[in-house]
């Protein structure tokens, strides 16, 4: 018995349309179900935080004189603050700030750490020694401290320096997993051809040592979002992060938590948003680990 040309061509074409590593790792992913409801949620805040404002009569610095320290209402969704302000609107402004400093940082601290661990794990050498001096450095530094300390830098409408000081804080520790990482990285054949070929070290870095890193970095990048939430909350709470006008979880939580005895709106719907942000953010961060880790005992 033979085959038929048309048989073999369907063979060939779907032998060609083995699924790419995304399209497996999305489907690991959406697979499970801490992904998808993290995934849900934090769609939801985002578009709660941007699409919000949009639908609410008051904006983030209108006054209500006529309505202080209000309950919820029809008229104020979230009630109304001690100055007339009404709480869903500044919530949403504070959500917004929080979720582009918290991405923001993720992003810079993963991008840092890839590129310091993978120049340290690739030339090794005085380069290693001089970066991994650097790294253990900013490790015993009080990073808390050093942000309040440089806090009256961070004025208003500074936030973005703000987001760059608080991410050189956060890559540390993933730039030493990097750095092993792409020591066997480096002995690898695609690598060793690569070098063989004359191709630059820092081409061959950008182009294959840090590209086969992306699993981690991806895992990292979404676990650091949640870390930076946090991190700028704390420092906002005792006035060493975003600083006013601007306002953002911490600062809200902070003026909330002296009022939230008497008048609860002013903080729970705040304190519950940064919990239920933060947890989304670590189901997709637990997620995306289990995706990308076909052995892990968390994924069937």
């Amino acid at each position: 018995m033979t085959l038929s040309e048309e048989q073999l061509a369907e063979g060939f074409g779907a032998v060609s349309k083995v699924p790419s590593r995304t399209r497996v790792v999305a489907r690991r992913f959406f697979a499970s179900t801490q992904g998808r409801i993290g995934f849900a949620v934090l769609a939801l805040m985002f578009l709660l935080a941007f699409a919000g404002p949009l639908i609410s009569p008051w904006s983030y610095t209108d006054k209500d004189f006529t309505a202080f320290m209000q309950p919820p209402s029809t008229r104020h969704w979230f009630g109304t603050l001690q100055t007339g302000s009404d709480v869903f609107a500044v919530t949403l402004r504070g959500m917004q700030k929080s979720l582009v400093v918290g991405l923001l940082a993720a992003l810079i601290s993963t991008a840092l750490a890839a590129v310091v661990g993978s120049f340290g794990g690739y030339f090794l050498g005085w380069t290693d020694r001089t970066l991994s001096w650097v790294t253990d450095l900013l490790l015993v530094l009080p990073a808390f401290l050093v942000l309040a300390i440089l806090s009256p830098v961070f004025g208003p409408g500074q936030w973005a320096l703000f987001v760059v000081m608080l991410a050189l804080f956060l890559w540390m520790v993933t730039s030493k997993i990097v750095r092993g990482m792409a020591i066997s990285v480096k002995q690898r054949e695609f690598v060793q051809a690569a070098r063989y070929m004359g191709v630059p070290p820092v081409r061959i870095i950008f182009r294959h040592v840090i590209p086969n890193l992306s699993s981690l970095l991806i895992v990292d990048a979404t676990l650091n979002v949640s870390t930076a939430i946090l991190t700028e909350t704390s420092l906002s709470y005792f006035g060493f992060g975003i600083q006013p006008p601007d306002v953002s979880f911490g600062t809200l939580i902070a003026d909330g938590s002296k009022t939230a005895v008497y008048a609860p709106w002013t903080f729970w719907f705040v304190a519950g948003l940064l919990v239920v942000t933060v947890l989304a953010v670590n189901l997709i961060g637990d997620a995306l680990r289990d995706a990308f880790d076909p052995s892990s005992g968390r994924r069937r």
